[in-house]
């Protein structure tokens, strides 16, 4: 009796999740080479919902208008940079996965160096911080614990 209550309840677990899914792609291209380029277009573009992923990737409403809007340009016969350029006009270099390098996004390409840099600074100054405190331990010369004696005798 429990067996088969289990076996019911996850049946309907598999069932239930069956229903909530949503198909990725609504209308391909007819002619698959035209259809390819759009998939390698649609891998490139960010799907500005969930941000990162792309937009081949995404199951969001706008990722799926997105992915008509491309296939739209390209079977119009846009080249891949046109296709790309529309987007960008519209929606910003945001859009796209792999932002060009330009005086917009110079801090978002040089960040990994900054970051390293800073890094190595403060790698740095710790060292340079305990080099100081091992100096600061230092065992005593002669003539420091001579003097140290001279003053230890003083006391008593």
């Amino acid at each position: 009796m429990i067996r088969q209550f289990v076996v019911v309840i996850v049946t309907a677990f598999l069932v239930a999740g069956a229903a909530f899914a949503v198909a990725v792609d609504e209308k391909p291209l007819p002619d698959p080479v035209l259809e390819a380029q759009a998939r390698s277009l649609m891998k490139e573009i960010r799907c500005l919902v969930c941000q990162n992923q792309s937009i081949e990737d995404s199951n969001a409403d706008l990722a799926r208008d997105l992915r008509a809007i491309v296939r739209e340009r390209v079977a119009l016969g846009d080249t891949p940079d046109n296709v790309r350029a529309y987007l960008v006009d519209r929606y910003g270099d945001w859009v796209l996965l792999k932002p060009p390098f330009n005086p917009s996004t110079y801090l978002l390409w040089a960040s990994p160096l900054l970051a390293l840099v800073a890094l190595a600074l403060l790698l740095f100054r710790r060292q340079q911080k305990n080099e100081t405190r091992q100096a600061a331990m230092a065992p005593l010369s002669d003539s420091e614990k001579a003097e140290l004696d001279k003053l230890l005798e003083g006391e008593q």
